[in-house]
């Protein structure tokens, strides 16, 4: 997490990665259809996790659901090999 925090302090970007979340902070929960094929990974201290039938309705092409066992909005960085995992574990469908 340190790590994240110096990239973000030294290159002069915390601003601008915090500004995408202030210009969506009164977005609703409708969703644009997404056709492609499409993986979810559920971490449980994610802020948002959204029901599966919601996933269903945005995503016509789910093709992997998992709910993870540790992680949370920053899985990639708090959880990197369960992260790495799901990710593999998605593309192994396309094989």
């Amino acid at each position: 997490m340190l790590d994240d925090i110096t990239l973000y302090w030294l290159t002069n970007t915390a601003e601008s990665a915090a500004r995408f979340y202030w210009e969506n902070s009164d977005v609703t929960m409708n969703a644009v259809r997404i056709d492609v094929p499409m993986g979810v990974t559920l971490f449980p201290k994610e802020f948002y996790t959204p029901p599966r039938a919601w996933a269903e309705k945005a995503f016509s092409n789910l093709v992997y659901w998992n709910k993870a066992g540790r992680g949370g909005h920053f899985a990639a960085f708090e959880q990197p090999k369960v992260f790495a995992e799901e990710v593999r574990r998605f593309g192994e469908l396309f094989r």
